[in-house]
């Protein structure tokens, strides 16, 4: 088998795993809200994705995590303005509170389109914030078509393959397959503005370790890594010591440029997300413990209040 049948190989056993993911059912209220939100686009979406602490923990009482995939920023209803800034600056985000079989449901949704999600894939980008997010678990609750079924899958998968490539350069010389993931995921937190604890990486690898230790072998080969195992299970990438530092070069670029990206993304949410202060307090609150009560200028203003929200985190260490 040639190197490239390999890869394709390997990339098709990704897939395969993620579609079993895509198998199992999600709660009804879950599926209820998706197509609500689909709804709201018709015949212009093309699926929806359910990912986040609901899918792992299987909890409807905090905010859900929704990602509508539509084939045109102009698809989502809004101003020009807004579909304007979707097609600059993805995804446009949302805040809806719905009353499903007797209980609210409060989910947070984010729109692109599907051509804005596959590329947002690729290792080459700057931008870590997607590829990392769906690397992660997450479910297929609605789809257009299988043709939108497939291309969100290989979507997904190399979303995989690219977290797989960064955990490879950036990680451990040898070590566990889920040595590898903590050492990615805690790379990523730390390029975004985050509110989760320090330990958030590792309780992500922890919660589905054997999927996480399956993926990694398949993820390299489809990324054309070669590696070694070791003893007790143990991988070894084939990387050589200027690999290594060139790839930590082109990680620092996107360290230095993540939280302004991550920060320009909050600014322009706050033009367009409803309730945009009272769900950044409510997410406060969820992951640190501290509680914001806002003002009724916050929430005529968002945008003007927003940097002094910043600067108030992070003299309380709320925000890294």
């Amino acid at each position: 088998m040639t190197a490239r049948a390999g890869a394709a190989a390997a990339l098709d056993a990704v897939e395969a795993l993620i579609e079993r993911e895509w198998q199992r059912p999600v709660a009804a209220p879950v599926a209820a809200l998706a197509a609500g939100l689909a709804a709201r686009a018709g015949s212009a979406t093309a699926g929806v994705l359910f990912y986040g602490s609901a899918l792992r923990d299987a909890e409807l009482d905090g905010v859900l995590d929704f990602y509508v995939l539509v084939d045109r920023a102009a698809d989502w209803p809004g101003s020009r303005a807004a579909a304007l800034a979707n097609r600059v600056l993805p995804p446009r985000v949302g805040y809806v509170e719905h009353a499903i079989g007797g209980r609210t449901l409060r989910a947070k949704y984010a729109v692109m389109t599907l051509d804005q999600f596959a590329h947002a894939m690729s290792p080459a980008r700057i931008d870590t914030t997607l590829w990392a997010r769906f690397s992660q678990p997450c479910a297929c609750v609605l789809a257009r078509s299988p043709v939108e079924r497939e291309q969100m899958r290989h979507a997904v998968a190399g979303a995989v393959v690219t977290a797989a490539h960064w955990a490879a350069v950036l990680g451990p010389r040898e070590g566990e397959p889920l040595a590898y993931w903590r050492a990615l995921f805690a790379r990523t937190y730390a390029t975004e503005l985050r509110v989760e604890r320090t330990s958030r990486g590792v309780d992500l690898v922890a919660s589905d370790a054997a999927r996480y230790a399956e993926l990694l072998p398949a993820a390299w080969q489809a990324a054309g890594i070669a590696f070694d195992v070791a003893a007790a299970g143990a991988l070894a990438p084939r990387l050589g010591d200027a690999e290594r530092r060139a790839a930590e070069r082109r990680w620092q670029r996107r360290q230095r440029l993540g939280r302004p990206l991550n920060l320009l993304r909050l600014l322009k949410a706050a033009t367009t997300f409803d309730n945009a202060i009272d769900y950044v307090a409510w997410k406060v609150e969820r992951h640190s413990g501290y509680r914001i009560e806002p003002s009724a200028f916050q929430r005529r203003h968002p945008l003007l209040a927003a940097p002094l929200l910043y600067a108030r985190l992070r003299r309380r260490g709320v925000l890294r």
